[in-house]
């Protein structure tokens, strides 16, 4: 990946990721397939001027979908996990 823009798609927000935010300081985001866990590192750092402790990812398959006769496939994703230092916050998620 070129430009660390591209990395970071989207913030995921679920029950589990709430939780894992105000507990332990873990942020959850919908990220590029093709990044790789420093690509993902340095975006979250530039974008949100944070310091990021460890990251995790995990691929998530895409799911069957049927709409009448014809069926297909969800596009599978990238989520990964970013956890920051202590004293760090991200603002976008505190309203949610």
């Amino acid at each position: 990946m070129k430009d660390l823009r591209d990395v970071i798609i989207a913030p995921h927000i679920s029950e589990k990721s709430m939780e894992d935010m105000e507990e332990q300081n873990w942020y959850t985001f919908k990220v590029a397939i093709k990044a790789n866990k420093s690509e993902i590192k340095q975006a979250v750092q530039q974008a949100f001027d944070v310091k990021v402790k460890k990251v995790t990812t995990c691929r998530m398959p895409g799911k069957k979908r049927r709409r009448g006769y014809h069926e297909g496939r969800t596009s599978e994703w990238k989520k990964a996990r970013v956890k920051l230092s202590e004293d760090d916050r991200i603002d976008i998620f505190e309203g949610v």
